[in-house]
């Protein structure tokens, strides 16, 4: 029997049941197929986001590190060492800021999960109520 055939009004109801079942059977199995193309998506974007914030991270370690070293060159030379010491330092705190800006643009840009599959299941709800209504 064909899925997509039309009721008519001579189908028994076995018929009916049977098309019921491979319609119903076939939206789920697309309605899942959709469900995981959404999903695969918005998780995408999320992975781009937690690494650019892993980025800002170790960019903030590095920059930890060249302060650290700025301050032991300033006690112990007392020499202009410590100046670029500090700058390198500056900078790379800097790019940690805009790598977590960008981590930040990343995370709220993810789509809530799903959105088109939930809208065709409350159309598809919708429209099996209206049929109930239009036989009672």
């Amino acid at each position: 029997m064909n899925p997509e055939a039309k009721p008519t009004p001579d189908a028994s109801i076995g018929e009916l049941m049977s098309q019921l079942s491979s319609q119903l059977s076939r939206l789920v199995r697309d309605e899942m197929q959709l469900a995981q193309k959404e999903i695969e998506r918005s998780a995408k974007r999320a992975g781009i986001g937690a690494g650019l914030f892993g980025v800002a991270g170790i960019l903030g370690l590095a920059g930890l590190a060249s302060l650290i070293a700025a301050s032991i060159a300033a006690v112990s030379l007392a020499v202009p060492v410590w100046a670029a010491a500090l700058i390198v330092g500056a900078a790379l705190f800097a790019a940690a800021g805009a790598a977590a800006l960008l981590s930040k643009h990343q995370a709220e840009d993810v789509a809530p999960a799903a959105p088109f599959t939930v809208a065709n299941i409350k159309k598809d709800v919708q429209k099996v109520k209206d049929a109930r209504h239009d036989r009672s």
